[in-house]
């Protein structure tokens, strides 16, 4: 089943420090109604996914703008990409349609212009609620241009909108994490995504800052800040459906939920990726190459020469994204791809992680109430299921997720190289 379908923009009026995302800076007075480049850009898109495969009849139930700034884009851009997906693919009535936006590179005319053109959920990039934060992490926007780009996204009857914010920038404390949550809360969004930012190798913060020192927080100091998202907006309504993503009740990301399912989505753009058909396509990630990659594509009647993925890292992915959810990831996978030998090998990797209280182990008919009762007598480890289902705490175990993952990782990893 393919349902979804990501649009990557790639066009930023700068570099944020932090960034190593694949995109195009143009300045800061180009948009896509007057740069040559964007309008070359839209015009290659529009063949790309003239040129896609119908992987299935059903129409799209999500559609999402990432970038980049998506909001540079022209509203008639907008629309011929909308028209040239409903035309290929269809989407459905009621899809969830996500498009990115930046404060400050928007007016009322263009949010009614994209929400004409059938754009309904809003992803604003905040980052912070302070100038001095905000400019440390080379954000073009400031405090003020926040609550304007809220108000015009009321004016133009879009409601259904998400704020973005990043802890551990530099120079960061407590005090400032703390108000721009409450600040975040009171503009009313309908989800929050909370980052830990990552300091990226080619980036300008890897050749300014190491992780860990000052003026970057501590790591200590960051999970603190997690504990308190989790807290502060799980007291004020907000569910928290993924590691880092909270939202109202009925208002999780759809779009979003696809990948952390590891359901198949198409892609288009400079730097994005498909999931089809057990491939993964990864497209280029400049402008020149992946011009190139589309004429090529185009020329092979939508094929490519991508590898299929096995069904050993299907298994191995659907857990590294399932875990990223409260509901965890069932073993009936595992089971069936590695065996007893699999979810035995698994069970002495997780072990020590119930024994912490990162993780919790629930079977079709009962929980493991305790560590002991989960615990093998002769070998310390946990005897799983096919049936059984494994879930990181919250917020504990999403924090040592990365720990989590890797020790699943490498025992299946051990188990089929022993086969």
């Amino acid at each position: 089943m393919v349902t979804s379908a990501y649009i990557h923009i790639p066009f930023c009026r700068r570099r944020c420090f932090y960034c190593d995302f694949a995109i195009t800076v143009i300045g800061e007075k180009k948009r896509g109604d007057t740069s040559n480049t964007m309008a070359t850009y839209t015009r290659t898109l529009l063949k790309e996914i003239a040129a896609t495969p119908i992987y299935d009849k059903r129409p799209l139930k999500t559609v999402f703008f990432g970038g980049g700034t998506p909001s540079l884009l022209s509203v008639t851009q907008v629309e011929e990409i909308l028209a040239a997906i409903a035309h290929r693919f269809g989407i459905a009535p009621n899809a969830e349609i996500t498009m990115e936006m930046d404060p400050a590179t928007f007016d009322l005319d263009h949010i009614r212009g994209y929400k004409s053109a059938g754009v309904n959920r809003v992803s604003l990039g905040v980052q912070a609620f302070k100038d001095e934060l905000l400019a440390a992490a080379g954000r073009f926007h400031r405090r003020e241009d926040i609550f304007h780009a809220v108000e015009l996204l009321r004016q133009a009857g879009i409601e259904n909108f998400s704020l973005d914010l990043i802890l551990g920038l530099p120079y960061q404390v407590m005090k400032d994490w703390q108000a721009a949550l409450i600040e975040a809360i009171t503009l009313g969004p309908k989800h929050l995504s909370i980052y830990d930012l990552i300091v990226e190798p080619q980036t300008a913060f890897s050749r300014y800052y190491i992780s860990g020192q000052a003026p970057l927080p501590s790591d200590h100091l960051t999970v603190e800040m997690y504990r308190v998202a989790r807290s502060v907006l799980s007291a004020n309504g907000y569910e928290h459906y993924e590691i880092c993503n909270y939202a109202k009740p009925s208002y999780a990301s759809q779009h979003n939920l696809t990948y952390w399912r590891c359901q198949q989505n198409y892609g288009f753009g400079m730097g994005a990726t498909s999931y089809l058909n057990h491939q993964r396509i990864d497209r280029p990630r400049t402008q020149q190459r992946y011009q190139v990659w589309v004429d090529a594509f185009i020329q092979n009647g939508g094929r490519t020469a991508d590898p299929v993925i096995d069904p050993e890292e299907q298994v191995v992915e659907s857990i590294m994204m399932g875990l990223r959810l409260p509901a965890g990831i069932a073993l009936g996978g595992v089971h069936q791809i590695y065996g007893e030998k699999g979810l035995q090998a698994l069970g002495k990797a997780i072990a020590p992680h119930l024994q912490n209280g990162w993780l919790t182990i629930k079977s079709a008919s009962v929980e493991s109430a305790s560590v002991e009762s989960a615990l093998l007598d002769d070998s310390n480890a946990i005897k799983l299921r096919p049936t059984d289902r494994i879930q990181l705490s919250d917020p504990e175990g999403f924090l040592m997720s990365n720990v989590v993952i890797t020790d699943a990782f490498n025992a299946l990893e051990d188990v089929a190289h022993s086969e």
